[in-house]
């Protein structure tokens, strides 16, 4: 019964790895896309190789997630607890994809774990939560939203009497690099996440006592992550790409740039699990404030912002819910 436990906590941990992939896809090539840098096939297909590779540089993100938001569970009920998390997150995946909603994978599965662990009885480290979570949360795309206006603000001005048409020209080739280090950044922080639960569920069961992540795990939620990103996710990419302003080449280089580089600086030095949706986002509300402020559909970058408050307590929810019926039937 055990074993079986684990194999299908494992299954379903690869199965929000794939929805995590196609639900965060448009994070890293939304923009490329809508500028036309990258035809859309093309840029999943970079997307999806380039998150495999950001899968493999690094581990600081998973360990915090496996050991530092709740205590680790023991026996069946630990498993129920992990098994109810993620499909409290996948739950809300789904739905935000639905309706096109670009929130946050990663904190539907801490919600996830908070909310199953808390109707489990299990401890929330609330320090872990409150200092690698909600911190990031709050100000990554704070950070995200100057450095994106910052950034664009200075390209502007370098390039100002450069010619518009070989400039847009330029920053599309440039695009294909950008792009291509915001899925690295997504491969690096969100596949951690993944690997991170699945190695809690390894604990848990007994079968695994290291503290690095094992190699056949790195491997597994890459590629299933890597074919989630290459499925798509489209319908989040035209709210990313269109609908909260109409970028350029220009603007889209911007925006890629400074979520890329607030992933990889929270991922090494603070091994903060941060949302690449939040970063992207609010990047790409930055950049077109430099246009002016009112290019900028602040009435849909509200709903969004509106998605990343409940995203939490909402997947919370319903893991809880999942534990209760669960627990009953298994416990």
């Amino acid at each position: 019964m055990e074993i079986f436990g684990l194999v299908l906590t494992v299954l379903v941990a690869f199965t929000f790895a794939y929805t995590n992939g196609f639900h965060d896809s448009a994070n890293a090539i939304a923009t490329s896309v809508s500028t036309r840098a990258l035809t859309p096939r093309a840029a999943l297909a970079m997307a999806a190789v380039m998150n495999l590779a950001g899968a493999f540089l690094g581990e600081g993100v998973a360990q915090t997630v496996s050991k530092g938001i709740i205590d680790t569970p023991s026996g069946s009920q630990g498993m129920v607890i992990l098994f109810s998390s993620l499909v409290g997150a996948i739950a809300w995946n789904l739905l935000t994809w639905y309706f096109g909603l670009p929130s946050s994978s990663s904190h539907a599965l801490f919600g996830g774990m908070v909310g199953a662990a808390l109707a489990g009885g299990t401890g929330v480290i609330w320090k872990g939560v409150w200092e690698k979570i909600v911190l990031p949360m709050v100000l990554s795309p704070v950070v995200g939203l100057i450095v994106g206006f910052l950034l664009m603000l200075a390209i502007l001005w370098v390039f100002r009497r450069a010619n518009p048409h070989r400039a847009k020209r330029n920053f599309r080739v440039a695009q294909t690099v950008s792009a291509a280090a915001m899925a690295l950044g997504h491969g690096l922080q969100d596949t951690q996440k993944t690997m991170g639960v699945v190695v809690m569920a390894l604990t848990i069961s007994g079968h695994y006592g290291g503290h690095s992540i094992p190699a056949w795990v790195k491997v597994t939620t890459a590629l299933v992550m890597a074919l989630g990103t290459y499925a798509g996710g489209w319908r989040i990419m035209r709210t990313l790409g269109r609908r909260i302003i109409e970028l350029d080449p220009p603007q889209g280089f911007a925006a890629e740039a400074t979520a890329s580089s607030i992933l990889y600086f929270t991922a090494y030095v603070f091994k903060a699990p941060i949302s690449t949706t939040h970063v992207i986002t609010s990047a790409i509300m930055g950049v077109g404030a430099t246009k002016r402020i009112r290019a900028v559909r602040w009435n849909v970058g509200k709903n969004i912002v509106l998605g990343w408050v409940i995203t939490m307590p909402a997947a919370g929810v319903v893991a809880a819910l999942i534990y209760w019926i669960a627990s009953a039937i298994v416990l």
